[in-house]
């Protein structure tokens, strides 16, 4: 299937959005160099009949450049300051984002809605791919492609400096709620990101942020070798992860989130079946939304990187051979660090060791939640997305990350549990598959075998 791009549009701002050039600084959460990466994902839409006045590409066309009136940073240009070679925004009149037009000639039914451990190939001609000085110059590319059937999808390349998850979700919402004929976005979008999450002066670190992050000049986490890896889902039904947390629950008397017992489950599986050398230390990461921990609380507008990273660390046989339950109390315990004060010296070591290299190191996992987004809300006026799918590789200092996502909501007989995106060296994912085999084998329907749970050490 070949993915044919018919045209590329600069789509500019309205209206003018501001009189003269100027600089916008970014916070030290958005310079993290963590987030200096590209984030790649895709929504799916259904059929929509489309008119010549009415196609997806011209309503969204049209509901973008409506939006960059107010958000217009995602228009601008990204730049190395000449202080501390931190990223900030170039603003100037005539600024655009570009949108490019594809079609292709298949139905999104052929494809099952792109749920079920869609071409990789495929998928990567549907979403923008800048390389990084690319990405800099326009940290925003959207791709529309329409389908032989009238449904499309809306693929998005942006640089995560500019937001995070849920900050995009506004953007995308603002957008949609002009397609759909608001005069006006419900959301106004905050900026103000240096005042609201600059570093404090003096900067000082009392949280223990040096625990997990330290300082190695030159060392970059994404450029990582570690040979060909592979994308690939794996279901999860309720009834066998309820009864693997009951499970947990009678050997611990600790009650896990699905996030913290299958966590565990998972961030173990990858490592033993990876032969990651028992002496090496790995890293359990994942981000936490401190939007309303941070005193006072970020305003519902903000649409910068909101979110902190935190992590667990055990050598590598530490973890294989402590009981799942006790890996997953260190995750759940965690998550008490995530407090006002964690993220100020988050933001303080970001200061005071920028130009030092600071870095999580090897070794990390990096795991998100995408159930819970709200990714449903963007509807351009034919109904929101039914399949919401991440490109990205890197996440949080990891080159394998693992994304827990909600199945399409068109997906036939797939209305019970969840699916795991799991990126995995090629060489370790034949025995990650070995070590999944409690939970099945990708897509196939599965019993929680209790003899499989016996001999697994919970």
């Amino acid at each position: 299937m070949q993915v044919k791009i018919s045209n590329t549009t600069l789509v500019s701002p309205s209206t003018p959005p501001f009189d003269q050039d100027h600089l916008l600084s970014l916070s030290h959460l958005d310079t993290d160099p963590n987030l200096h990466v590209t984030f790649r994902y895709l929504r799916t839409y259904l059929t929509t009949n489309t008119t010549t006045t009415n196609d997806p590409f011209h309503v969204i066309s049209t509901a973008l450049s409506a939006a960059l009136v107010q958000y217009y940073p995602l228009a601008a240009t990204l730049r190395r300051n000449h202080r501390d070679h931190r990223l900030e925004l170039f603003c100037t009149a005539g600024q655009s984002v570009p949108l490019l037009h594809a079609t292709v000639d298949c139905t999104l039914e052929s494809l099952n809605y792109l749920d079920d451990n869609p071409d990789t190939q495929f998928l990567e001609q549907l979403v923008p791919d800048p390389d990084p000085e690319e990405n800099l110059v326009n940290p925003c590319v959207l791709q529309v492609t329409v389908f032989k059937c009238g449904g499309y999808t809306l693929g998005a390349a942006i640089h995560h400096s500019l937001c995070d998850g849920l900050g995009g979700t506004l953007f995308f919402n603002a957008m949609a709620e002009l397609a759909r004929g608001a005069s006006h976005v419900s959301v106004d979008p905050v900026w103000n990101r240096a005042s609201l999450l600059g570093p404090r002066v003096p900067p000082r670190v009392e949280a223990p942020v040096h625990e997990f992050l330290s300082l190695e000049k030159g060392f970059s986490p994404y450029s990582q070798e570690i040979g060909p890896v592979l994308r690939e889902c794996f279901h999860v039904s309720d009834e066998c992860l309820d009864r693997f947390k009951s499970i947990l629950f009678e050997r611990s008397g600790l009650n896990f989130t699905t996030f913290e017992a299958l966590g565990a489950f998972i961030w173990r599986a990858k490592v033993k079946a990876s032969a990651i050398p028992g002496n090496e230390k790995v890293k359990f990461a994942y981000s936490i939304n401190m939007r309303k921990q941070v005193k006072p609380p970020l305003p519902t507008g903000y649409w910068g990187n909101g979110c902190v990273a935190m992590y667990v660390q055990l050598s590598a046989k530490e973890l294989v051979e402590k009981p799942i339950w006790e890996t997953a109390e260190l995750i759940k315990k965690s998550k008490n660090k995530a407090t006002d004060e964690y993220v100020r010296s988050f933001i303080d070591f970001q200061d005071l060791h920028y130009g030092n290299g600071i870095t999580a190191g090897k070794g990390v996992s990096g795991f998100t939640d995408w159930r819970h987004l709200g990714h449903s809300t963007v509807d351009f006026g034919w109904g929101g997305p039914v399949t919401v799918l991440p490109l990205s590789r890197n996440l949080l200092g990891s080159v394998e990350p693992c994304f827990f996502l909600p199945y399409s909501s068109v997906s036939v007989g797939r209305k019970d549990g969840f699916k795991v995106l799991v990126t995995l060296r090629e060489s370790a994912m034949p025995a990650f598959r070995e070590e999944f085999g409690p939970f099945g084998n990708p897509f196939s329907k599965h019993v929680f075998c209790q003899n499989h749970v016996l001999k697994m050490k919970l």
